[in-house]
Order: structure tokens, then C-alpha cells, then sequence
């Protein structure tokens, strides 16, 4: 049998060569549709169903902080739980919860929102803090929009080419909203390793807590910050640079139609979505904990000096980061 002229073989090798090219740039593109698409990269963040029907969801810790600040601010408007559902819903279809700086036109932000529109300054709109608010100022002009079904609230407020995408997210969104909102106790855990170039320390804590709730969080309540203990605990720094935040829960919460936990649980689950960007390594509330690292990633009972006792009233968050 003759043997394959050059020619041919050079034919073949290219032929491999295209078809190595085609997997790598077809592999490439999943990369980035996962990254668009939110997929977890690192360390990952994980809610489940305090109704006991195995429902979960999982979300990056990028998600986890821009969900928390969705919440926030819409508790901090005393809006029930149906609106925060709707706004991360919203921002699900939207963004994925990612706050990206591009969009169909000029839309921006976790809620795709126009400046050109009057949604404000591109500044204004990439401010996730800001974005929430003016969704939440158009949500709650809709009449009735906590009877109406998820997509037509929504829809009212984005004025979408896809209206009925939202139904989809409902949910992952009441999965989110029932525990960023406190409603769901101990049911939202986050890997909790900080990224590089993260914030650090009680100063940036309270930063954080006064740009998603307000200052209301700290004042007049008078939020304590202070060095941990040195004394021995499951995440004690080697160095002795933790620093604690203690959270009292205001008695006015329930003026505002929640009971003390549930605001406890508000502000501990946030803290645990912020933790990777915040280096908060443990958390502390109505005698369970949440340390950072673990690799079951669950709230356990209190085991840290100082936290077993005291946090086991539902009276104060404690939060502790390292500097």
C-alpha cells in the first residue's frame, strides 16, 4: 500500500489542529457564559429551605453580598417579604446579582437600569445600595403588587422585552428572601474566604452595615466594637488581630412587623454573605455559629468563649473579623 503523500498528512495535522482549536475555544466560551452566568469560581455560598422540602440554592459570594444589600434595603423600608422576593427575582433575571457595568443599550447595574430613563448617573445606578432603593420607589406605586403574581410586578416596574423570564427565579428568590430577611433562622452558609484586596476589620463592618441598613444599625443601639478575647476559640488568630462587632437587637423591631430574631437572623446572614469580602471569620447568634473554613459549611451550637452563654438570648449579633 503507498504511503500517505505529504501533502495529506499536512492535511491531517491541520484538520487536528482545527478541531483542538474548535474544543478549546468551545470550552473557553463555557468558561465565560459560567462567569456571566454567575457560576461559582471560588468559594461558594449555599441556602436551604427552612421548610425542611430539601430546596437549596447556590450562589457566589459576589451574589451573596449583592443579594444581602437587596434585602437590607428593602427591610430597611419596612417593606414585607413579598417585595424583597420580587427585587431579587428581578435581579436575578436581570444580572444574575452581579453588579455589571453593561447591558442592552445603556442599561447598568444589578437592575439593569437606564440612565437615560431617569433611573439616575451611571454612579448613581452601579451603587447597589442606590439601584435597590429606586427599584423599591417604583415597586411600591404598583397597586397591590404583593397580590399580583411575581412576573407582572416585576414587569411593571422593568418594562422588560421578556416579561415572563421572573417567574423562573421566584423560587431561588423566596429561598433568599426568607433568610436574608430573618424569616428562615440558620439556613444561609458561606465558604468564607476572603479574596485578595478584600476589606478588613470592625471599621469596615460597620461601614457596610450603615451603607445596606443605614445608621440605625449602630445608633442609637450603640454597637460595641472592641478586641476579641485572647483566650483560646475554634478561630482565634494567631496574631491577636480580631476585632468583635456586637449587634444589639433593638426592641423596635417589632414595631417595624418583625420579631427580635427574625432581625437577628437578618443581620447574621448577612454578615455571612459579606464574610469573603469583609474577612469575617465568625458569627455568633441566639446560641449558634457560624465559623469561616469549615469544610461542613453548617451553624452549629456555640462553642467559642463568651458566645455559648451571652448569644444565646436573641439580643445580640456578634461578629468577628480580622483586621
Amino acid at each position: 500500500m503507498p504511503e500517505p503523500s505529504s501533502s495529506v498528512k499536512r492535511r491531517g495535522r491541520l484538520f487536528r489542529l482545527g478541531a483542538a482549536f474548535v474544543v478549546l475555544l468551545a470550552l473557553a466560551g463555557y468558561l465565560v457564559v459560567q462567569y456571566v452566568a454567575g457560576g461559582r469560581g471560588g468559594p461558594g455560598c449555599r441556602v436551604v429551605s427552612g421548610d425542611g422540602d430539601g430546596a437549596t440554592y447556590e450562589f457566589t459570594p459576589e451574589q451573596a453580598v449583592n443579594a444581602a444589600t437587596i434585602a437590607a434595603v428593602g427591610t430597611g423600608r419596612n417593606l414585607p417579604k413579598r417585595a424583597v422576593t420580587i427585587a431579587l427575582a428581578t435581579a436575578l433575571q436581570e444580572s444574575t446579582l452581579r453588579n455589571i457595568d453593561y447591558g442592552d443599550r445603556d442599561s447598568l447595574g444589578l437592575f439593569q437600569q437606564r440612565p437615560s430613563q431617569g433611573w439616575g448617573t451611571e454612579r448613581e445606578i452601579m451603587d447597589p445600595s442606590y439601584s435597590a432603593g429606586m427599584f423599591y420607589d417604583h415597586l411600591v406605586k404598583v397597586p397591590d403588587y404583593t397580590r399580583l403574581p411575581l412576573t407582572v410586578a416585576a414587569q411593571r416596574v422593568q418594562r422588560s422585552a421578556f416579561p415572563d423570564a421572573y417567574a423562573k427565579h421566584e423560587p431561588d428568590a423566596a429561598l433568599l428572601a426568607a433568610a436574608l430577611t430573618g424569616r428562615s433562622a440558620a439556613t444561609l452558609t458561606c465558604e468564607g474566604r476572603p479574596g485578595a484586596g478584600t476589606a478588613a476589620g470592625a471599621e469596615s463592618v460597620r461601614a457596610a452595615l450603615v451603607r445596606d441598613f443605614g445608621r440605625d444599625v449602630l445608633e442609637p443601639a450603640g454597637a460595641q466594637v472592641g478586641e476579641a478575647s485572647s483566650a483560646p476559640s475554634a478561630s482565634a488568630s494567631d496574631d491577636g488581630d480580631e476585632q468583635v462587632v456586637m449587634l444589639p437587637v433593638a426592641e423596635e423591631t417589632a414595631a417595624a412587623g418583625r420579631t427580635l430574631p427574625q432581625r437577628g437572623w437578618q443581620l447574621a446572614h448577612w454578615a455571612v454573605a459579606n464574610a469573603s469580602a469583609l474577612r469575617i471569620e465568625r458569627v455568633s447568634y441566639a446560641g449558634r455559629e457560624w465559623i469561616a473554613g469549615r469544610t461542613d459549611n453548617q451553624w452549629r451550637a456555640s462553642t467559642s468563649k463568651g458566645a455559648a452563654g451571652a448569644e444565646k438570648d436573641t439580643g445580640s449579633v456578634r461578629i468577628v473579623t480580622v483586621q
